[in-house]
């Protein structure tokens, strides 16, 4: 069986409307609308550099608890003051979020959650609004300057474009490109897996490798460097699979596979450990615990079960 090799955090149900965003009349008008809804980011001062360190690792909305986790969303008029972004559009009913400056209010029935602990486990229309406001507000939070000339910038298009204040000049929502590869070869007749541990890391845990993408280079040819730089295996063949967002703070991970064709010179200290796993040895590992693999929101998790053929237990 295949796994489904439909990263966590690449569903969505919802339109992005580009078209939208800068049309300030359908904008006040979808404001006004009662069927509107609003997602409220937690957040703080855009200037301080602990709220930006909150919003790369620990960016929060309210997330009703049960059985079912869904995100609560709020009526345009109850929203609080805030950076306000346009998520997208689905039928008739426009959704928006808004970087709150203070924490999230007291709710009976939900607590603050980030999208790390529940983008695997919402809908997957609430998946793809909580990545992009994230997405967003981390973008927003941290392009406050000109990278020309140091001047302030101001947020258009709701909140997708900032505009610099002394040039007009332009500035688009930036993401950092990176390669995460699972890396495969046949030993003696059977398919192996390559895991790697970071020293930073609990010694149990293991996943795949990754690496951001070098200037002027290929997304092929940074799988093949990255491998060799980490593990001292050559590899060949580089595959795409899929990709994923990964809003902490701006990255893109672009899923490859890869066969290990030999070895070579390592360069990097980032791997502290790599093991080779057959799949029953790699099943084995995971259900005793011996081996924490990535917990479903990441596309690592993604990678090793598509090579594995089936869900795995554990992670992390």
């Amino acid at each position: 069986m295949d796994a489904d090799a439909t990263p966590s955090l690449s569903r969505s149900t919802v339109d992005p409307a580009g078209h939208r965003r800068v049309d300030e009349d359908w904008l006040a008008k979808a404001w006004e609308d009662p069927g509107s809804q609003v997602l409220v980011l937690e957040g703080g001062d855009p200037g301080s550099h602990g709220w930006q360190a909150l919003m790369a690792k620990q960016s929060r909305a309210l997330v009703t608890t049960g059985d079912t986790r869904e995100l609560v969303l709020t009526r345009t008029r109850d929203a609080p003051e805030g950076e306000r972004y346009l998520l997208g559009t689905e039928g008739d009913r426009a959704y928006f979020a808004v970087r709150s400056p203070r924490e999230l209010l007291a709710n009976p029935v939900a607590e603050p959650a980030s999208l790390r602990e529940v983008g695997a486990v919402l809908n997957d229309r609430d998946t793809g609004l909580l990545t992009r406001a994230i997405a967003l507000a981390n973008w927003n939070a941290t392009h406050r300057f000109c990278p020309r000339c140091g001047a302030r910038t101001t947020p258009a298009a709701s909140g997708h474009v900032r505009v610099c204040e002394e040039e007009g000049t332009e500035q688009y929502p930036r993401m950092d490109p990176a390669v995460i590869m699972l890396v495969h070869r046949d030993r003696e007749g059977e398919e192996e897996v390559l895991l790697g541990n970071n020293p930073n890391w609990d010694a149990r845990r293991f996943s795949v490798l990754a690496g951001f993408v070098d200037a002027g280079e290929s997304l092929e040819q940074a799988v093949i460097r990255e491998v060799a730089e980490e593990a001292g295996v050559v590899v060949e063949r580089p595959r795409y699979l899929s990709s994923q967002p990964w809003p902490f703070p701006r990255s893109l991970m672009m899923g490859y596979t890869a066969r290990a064709v030999g070895e070579t010179e390592r360069t990097d200290d980032e791997i502290a450990v790599t093991r080779w796993f057959t799949r029953p040895e790699l099943f084995e590992a995971a259900r005793a615990g011996e081996v924490l693999l990535p917990g479903r929101v990441s596309i690592a998790r993604t990678l090793i079960e598509h090579w594995y053929g089936a869900e795995l237990p554990g992670g992390w």
